[in-house]
């Protein structure tokens, strides 16, 4: 937490967080030309945001792309902040809920977190519904390979549907799957409206992945949730319930309880 409160101390830094809430998915090239500042300069703020957890960068190309996470500042907020007066830190909480609920312009989520366990750990709280049932809430119907369909269970009911399958099935490295498919039995589990439903169903599926690395007692996961249209009705839904699913996930493998 010491790396995160000394990156967000310096107001250079901060503007870079503003830059990438706003607008995710920036090149040093794009956020040198929004700063104003050196090529340098701003690749030395953007290496303490990255370390401290604050920024993650994906390849697109030859071109890499730097997004704001947002998953320190909640940790910061579910571990430590929730044990005294909200109210002494209410800049702090604010800007969580700036960074949560603000979507970036490039149609997608970008999450990661450090999570003390292995891989081996991690992959299977990913698969195995007696894991994913207790911090999530869903369990998955399916045998892990890529190709493989899927159901999913939640609520009671179960959705199955041939586009419902694994994409990539790397063990202890990486997961792939599309994502659910909105049916009129979810959607009243969800407190969807019959519009609502059919705004999300009319949408093209997307799709997540999970990335596992390991980095000495931690492992660190990413969490890409993409294929979206602009505008897209599904992503403020996927972009508001996957830290706290993540964060759930982080206390199960930790302490042994979700959130």
């Amino acid at each position: 937490m010491d790396a995160v409160f000394k990156a967000l101390a310096d107001a250079t830094r901060r503007r870079l967080l503003d830059s990438l809430n706003a607008r995710g998915g920036q090149s040093l090239r794009e956020l040198c030309a929004e700063s104003g500042m050196t090529r340098q300069a701003v690749a030395k703020h953007l290496a303490v945001l990255e370390a401290a957890g604050l920024v993650t960068t994906a390849w697109h190309g030859r071109e890499k792309l730097h997004h704001l996470n947002a998953a320190p500042i909640n940790e910061i907020t579910e571990r430590w902040i929730s044990r005294y007066d909200r109210e002494r830190v209410r800049a702090l909480a604010d800007l969580k809920t700036s960074l949560e609920d603000r979507l970036m312009s490039r149609p997608e989520f970008v999450y990661v977190t450090y999570i003390r366990t292995t891989p081996e750990q991690l992959w299977q709280a990913l698969t195995d519904p007696v894991f994913t049932k207790r911090y999530w809430g869903v369990e998955f119907g399916t045998d892990w390979s890529a190709g493989a369909s899927m159901t999913w269970r939640e609520g009671g009911f179960e959705t199955a549907d041939p586009e419902q399958v694994v994409l990539v099935s790397e063990p202890y490295r990486r997961l792939s799957y599309t994502w659910h498919t909105f049916t009129p039995e979810w959607a009243e589990y969800a407190g969807k409206s019959a519009d609502a439903l059919a705004a999300l169903a009319a949408e093209p599926r997307s799709k997540v992945t999970f990335e596992l690395e390991p980095t000495g007692a931690t492992v660190r996961l990413t969490v890409t949730h993409d294929g979206f249209d602009p505008g897209s009705a599904v992503l403020p839904d996927v972009s508001n319930g996957w830290p706290h699913v993540i964060a759930s996930l982080k206390s199960l493998l930790e302490s042994g309880e979700p959130l």
